[in-house]
């Protein structure tokens, strides 16, 4: 029959326009904002550093390495390198980010900073409430805004942040293991030393 295939399709959009208003699954208007449809784990806007522990700049998982600098293709990060190092979470001295930019008007959301830093210190936020009037300020995020908490993380994206976790987890085993084995190591240098030296006898006694 000619025509069959638009009067099919005319009959779908038909169920699906009158369907909108009695059927549940059909009601596809949101009341933005005061209604918000639930966000997807895969979701993804813009990036953010994360820290781990309460304070942010302590906690602060990025070294200024500068590859996410450096891979962006719109250019829109700028760091800067401090001059000194300060503890991270584990106590570990690091450098860490004299400046962290990014221009969120630039970015175009690759999340290619995210696959090539090698400390898990970026990731890919799902936050869109980004509008602002200010076209400059606004949209230039320096590292205390970018900053945003492992607890967060995992709460946007629950399974891939249980996987960086559990990475993180045997890593820092790994170091803990290491350095206890370095302390034993020396402690027992120093017990083998001390043994071998002979005793000095007290003054005044005779040699």
């Amino acid at each position: 029959m000619v025509g069959e295939g638009i009067l099919k399709g005319m009959a779908e959009t038909a169920r699906n326009f009158f369907g909108s208003y009695v059927s549940k699954d059909r009601l596809t208007t949101v009341q933005y904002p005061e209604q918000r449809d639930a966000q997807i784990e895969a979701a993804r806007s813009f990036p953010f550093l994360v820290y781990d522990g309460a304070d942010w700049h302590d906690g602060m998982r990025c070294v200024a390495c500068q590859i996410c600098e450096k891979e962006c293709p719109p250019k829109c990060i700028f760091i800067e390198k401090s001059k000194d190092k300060k503890p991270d979470a584990n106590g570990k001295p690091q450098f860490y980010p004299a400046t962290f930019n990014i221009d969120i008007s630039v970015c175009m959301s690759c999340q290619i900073c995210v696959e090539v830093c090698p400390f898990d210190a970026i990731m890919m936020d799902v936050d869109t409430d980004l509008s602002t009037d200010d076209r400059f300020g606004g949209l230039l995020l320096d590292k205390q805004r970018l900053s945003k908490s492992n607890e967060y993380y995992n709460a946007i994206h629950p399974t891939e942040a249980a996987a960086v976790d559990a990475r993180l987890a045997v890593e820092r085993a790994r170091q803990e293991a290491k350095a206890k084995a370095a302390a034993e190591a020396k402690a027992a240098a120093d017990a083998k030393l001390t043994a071998a030296t002979p005793a000095q006898p007290a003054s005044g006694e005779p040699r």
